[in-house]
C-alpha cells in the first residue's frame, strides 16, 4: 500500500480539527488505496470518508468525516503529485532542454510530460507515454482542462517532430476525450519549413473539429539557443514569414468566432513582434486562455498599464507625486517587451519631470540572441551588460527593477544560480522583481519602497516547449 507524508496542515482546517499532525502519513481513504494526488481528490469529494492515518508514534487513526460534498480535507503532501513524476520520452527536434548548456542544475534537464501536471500546473503534455486506462481516468474524474502538444495532426509528421514512432497514433486519444466532454487546450511548436504552411493549415482545420471542448490552440515560434550542434536543423523565421503565419491564423479566426463565438486559434506576441504588426486587441484574446504560452501578455500589460495610468492621472496623490518624487532607476527586460516597456517609461517621465527611467533591453549571450523573452534572461548577462554601461559613465540609479519571472520559483536566484544579492553585489544597486501587470510595473517606480513577495513562477516559455 502506498503511504503518503503529509507535509502541512492548512489551519482552520478539518484536519486540523481531528489533529492531524505533518508527519503523519496518509494510508487509505474509504479503505482506498490513494495512488497519486488524482486519486486523492477524487475520493475527498464525498460528504462521509473514512480516513485511515499513521501517526508518528506508529498508531493508526481511523477517523471518520462528515463534511460538506467537495470540502477540503486541508492536507498538503510532501510530494505534491503523491507519487513520482512521468519524464518525457520523446525527443523533439525543437526540445528546448536539449538545447541548454552542460553544468546547470539537474531539475532544469528533467523533461516532464505528465498528465497530472497538466491538470494541476498547466503544463502541456503530448499524450505519448499514455495509455487507453488513463485517458479512462481522466473521463470518469473529469479532470480537466488538459493541455496537449499537438504540433501537427500529420500522424506519420508527428512521429517525425517528437522522434517517437507511436506519436502519431497518440492523436486518436484527442476523439476520446472529445467525446468524453473533457475540456482541452492545444499547442502548435510551430518549426521553418517543418509544420507550418499547409501543414499548420491541416492542423488547425482537424482540431477545430474538436470545438467547444477544444477551447484554444496557440501557435508559438520554436525557441532556438545557440546550443545546437547535432540537433535537427531549424531555422528561426523571417518578419515575411511571421506575416504569412499572422495571417492563416486571422484568416481562421474570423472564421471560427463567426461560428462558435471563439476566436479558438491564437498567435503568441512573438509573431507580432517579428512580423511588425500592432497586437490584437484584448476581445480577440478569448480571455487570455493561452497566457502562459505568451499568447496576449503583451496586449494585457499595455491594457493594465494605460489603466492604472490614467487612475493615477485622475488621482488625489498625483499632484503631490508629481511635485516631490525624484529618483532614477534602471528597467532590464528582454528584446521582445522592450518596445513596449520604453514607452511605459516615457509616459512616466512625461508625467513625472523628476523621474528618469533607463531601459535596457539585455542581449541573450546565455542562450544565444534569439532568445529574446525576458523570462530566460540569466544572472550573469545582466551583471556583464548592466556593469558596461556604468563603467562607461552612464547613471542606471540605484534600483534596478525586473519581471518577476526571471526567478526561480520561490527563490532568489536566477537561471544560472547567481542570486539577486550577487546582483547587487556586483551593480551596487538594489534589485527589486515586479509582479506581472501594469499596475505593479507603476507602483514599484513610482513607490521606492515598493516590494514583491511572490512566489515567482518561472520558465513559462520553458515549460511550452518540454517535450
Amino acid at each position: 500500500m502506498k503511504e503518503h507524508v503529509i507535509k502541512e496542515v492548512k489551519p482552520g482546517s478539518i484536519a486540523e480539527e481531528l489533529e492531524i499532525e505533518a508527519g503523519d502519513v496518509l494510508l487509505s481513504i474509504n479503505e482506498e488505496e490513494v495512488e497519486d494526488i488524482f486519486d486523492y481528490r477524487f475520493l475527498i469529494q464525498d460528504e462521509y470518508l473514512e480516513v485511515l492515518i499513521r501517526k508518528a508514534d506508529g498508531e493508526e487513526w481511523e477517523l471518520e468525516i462528515d463534511k460538506e460534498y467537495e470540502e477540503d480535507l486541508g492536507l498538503e503532501f510532501e510530494n505534491a503529485l503523491m507519487s513520482e513524476y512521468r519524464s518525457c520520452c520523446n525527443k523533439c527536434i525543437f526540445c528546448f532542454i536539449d538545447q541548454m548548456p552542460p553544468g546547470m542544475r539537474e531539475t532544469l534537464y528533467f523533461k516532464d510530460d505528465d498528465s497530472r501536471l497538466s491538470f494541476l500546473q498547466g503544463n502541456y503534455i503530448t499524450l505519448t507515454n499514455m495509455k487507453d486506462k488513463d485517458i479512462d481516468r481522466i473521463i470518469r474524474m473529469n479532470l480537466a482542462p488538459i493541455n496537449i502538444s499537438v504540433q501537427t495532426t500529420n500522424p506519420e509528421l508527428r512521429c517525425k517532430m517528437l522522434n517517437n514512432r507511436f506519436a502519431g497514433e497518440k492523436l486518436k486519444y484527442l476523439q476520446r476525450l472529445y467525446d468524453g466532454n473533457i475540456e482541452m487546450n492545444g499547442q502548435i511548436v510551430c518549426c521553418k519549413g517543418v509544420n507550418d504552411g499547409t501543414e499548420l493549415k491541416r492542423s488547425i482545420e482537424d482540431l477545430a473539429k474538436f470545438l467547444p471542448f477544444m477551447r484554444s490552440v496557440s501557435v508559438v515560434p520554436a525557441g532556438i539557443t545557440k546550443f545546437r550542434d547535432g540537433l535537427y536543423p531549424l531555422e528561426t523565421f523571417t518578419k515575411e514569414e511571421a506575416e504569412e503565419i499572422i495571417d492563416v491564423i486571422e484568416a481562421y479566426q474570423k472564421q471560427y468566432y463567426e461560428e462558435f463565438g471563439l476566436h479558438f486559434i491564437h498567435a503568441s506576441d512573438e509573431w507580432y513582434i517579428l512580423a511588425e504588426r500592432p497586437l490584437p486587441e484584448e476581445e480577440r484574446y478569448d480571455g487570455y486562455i493561452q497566457l502562459e504560452n505568451g499568447v496576449g501578455m503583451l496586449r494585457l500589460l499595455m491594457d493594465e498599464f494605460e489603466e492604472a495610468m490614467a487612475a493615477l492621472l485622475q488621482s488625489e496623490k498625483y499632484t503631490e507625486l508629481k511635485e516631490s518624487l525624484n529618483r532614477t532607476l534602471t528597467i532590464a527586460t528582454g528584446k521582445l517587451a522592450y518596445p513596449t516597456i520604453l514607452r511605459f517609461a516615457k509616459q512616466l517621465e512625461k508625467a513625472f519631470p523628476g523621474l528618469k527611467i533607463q531601459v535596457i533591453p539585455i542581449r541573450n549571450d546565455f542562450f544565444g540572441e534569439t532568445i529574446t523573452v525576458s523570462g530566460l534572461i540569466t544572472g550573469q548577462d545582466l551583471i556583464k551588460q548592466l556593469k558596461e554601461k556604468q563603467d562607461a559613465g552612464e547613471d542606471l540609479g540605484d534600483t534596478l527593477q525586473l519581471p518577476s519571472n526571471l526567478l526561480r520559483s520561490g527563490e532568489q536566484v536566477f537561471l544560472d544560480d547567481v542570486t539577486v544579492a550577487q546582483v547587487e553585489a556586483a551593480l551596487g544597486m538594489r534589485v527589486i522583481t515586479v509582479e506581472p501587470g501594469g499596475r505593479d510595473f507603476i507602483e514599484a517606480i513610482i513607490n521606492p519602497q515598493y516590494c514583491s513577495d511572490r512566489d515567482n513562477e518561472n520558465f513559462v516559455y520553458i515549460q511550452a516547449y518540454q517535450e
